[in-house]
C-alpha cells in the first residue's frame, strides 16, 4: 500500500481530477504518490504542485540546484521523512556528480554535522535550515544577516526559506498519511 488513505487511479479519475493529474505529471509521465495522495481533493493537489514547482524548480532560482536539493534532503533528514529523502537525495547526488563528495555530504547531514562537509555560505544555509526546521520560534534577524554577510542576496535567502518551509510542509503531509515510494520513479532525474 502506497498510503494510509485512498488514492484514485488515472482510470477512475473524473474530468476535474484528470485535469489536475495532467498538471502533476513528472518529467517521466507519472504522478508520484506525493501528489496522488491528494486525489480525493484535486484543488489541494493543484496547490501543492504549484507550490512545489515555485519553491524548487523555478527558473528564477539562483542557488545551485544541487544545493537546493541538499537543503531539501537535510530538512527531510531532520524530520525523519524517508519519502522526500529518497527522492531529493537521489536528485542531489545526481547533481553533485561526484560520488565521494556526495558520500561525504550524506554522512555529515545524517550525523547532523554539516560542518564536516561544508563551510562558508553553504554551511550557514544548512545551519539556517536546521534552526528553521527544529526551532522556528528562535529565528532572529541575525540569522538572515549572517547569510547576507556571507554573500547571499535577499532573493537567495528567500529561495532557501521557501524550500525549507515547503519541505517542512511536505514532510508532515507524507509522514501523516503514510505515503511511500511504492510504484514511484524515485528522483526527478531518474529518466531524464
Amino acid at each position: 500500500m502506497a498510503a494510509w488513505i485512498e488514492m484514485i487511479s488515472d482510470e477512475d479519475a473524473d474530468a476535474e481530477l484528470t485535469e489536475v493529474l495532467q498538471l502533476a505529471r513528472t518529467p517521466h509521465g507519472t504522478v508520484d504518490n506525493v501528489m496522488r495522495v491528494h486525489s480525493l481533493r484535486p484543488n489541494s493537489m493543484k496547490g501543492h504542485v504549484i507550490l512545489y514547482r515555485a519553491a524548487l524548480h523555478d527558473d528564477a532560482n539562483t542557488l545551485p540546484e544541487w544545493l537546493q536539493e541538499t537543503i531539501s534532503s537535510y530538512v527531510s533528514i531532520l524530520n525523519g521523512c524517508p519519502y522526500s529523502l529518497a527522492n531529493h537525495w537521489a536528485n542531489a547526488r545526481h547533481l553533485i556528480g561526484d560520488d565521494a563528495r556526495a558520500d561525504q555530504i550524506e554522512k555529515a547531514l545524517t550525523a547532523r554535522q554539516p560542518e564536516d562537509a561544508f563551510s562558508g555560505l553553504e554551511l550557514e544555509l544548512l545551519n539556517y535550515t536546521e534552526k528553521l526546521t527544529l526551532r522556528p520560534a528562535d529565528m532572529t534577524k541575525s540569522d538572515v544577516v549572517a547569510l547576507r554577510d556571507l554573500g547571499a542576496d535577499d532573493g537567495q535567502i528567500l529561495e532557501a526559506n521557501q524550500i525549507i518551509g515547503y519541505f517542512n510542509y511536505v514532510n508532515r503531509h507524507l509522514n501523516g498519511l503514510g505515503v511511500t515510494t511504492d510504484g514511484d520513479t524515485v528522483g526527478y532525474y531518474a529518466s531524464k
